[in-house]
């Protein structure tokens, strides 16, 4: 069984920074590629970034490239995303997921999921 705990999340001003944190049980965490997405009220889920099983390729949606950065410890079964300069509209519950074929935009192609962490940045 794979579960996936996202933490990290909390309120904090437009401009600062967060790191959240996605922490997997399982041996073969390290063979996979890892997607981080979001989802604000009434809205759907939308994929933020990506990275590859080691680490070595990277993604980013354009709304938080060069603020994003996303990077892993498979030593430690964690994936990390680094947010800085927070947005007002960067506020949304977080969510990593298990990507089998690399970690695609597609939330379709993700099969397992955290359950969240909430991050609201206030203006």
């Amino acid at each position: 069984q794979v579960q996936l705990v996202e933490s990290g999340g909390g309120l904090v001003q437009a401009g600062g920074s967060l790191r959240l944190s996605c922490a997997a049980s399982g041996r073969t965490f390290s063979n996979y590629a890892i997607g981080w997405f979001r989802q604000a009220p009434g809205k759907e889920r939308e994929f933020v970034a990506g990275i590859s099983w080691s680490g070595g390729s990277t993604r980013y949606a354009d709304s938080v490239k060069g603020r994003f950065t996303i990077s892993r410890d498979n030593a430690k079964n964690t994936v990390f995303l680094q947010m800085n300069s927070l947005k007002p509209e960067d506020t949304a519950v977080y969510y990593c997921g298990r990507a089998p074929r690399g970690a695609t935009p597609n939330r379709n192609e993700y099969d397992y999921w955290g359950q969240g962490t909430q991050v609201t940045v206030s203006s």
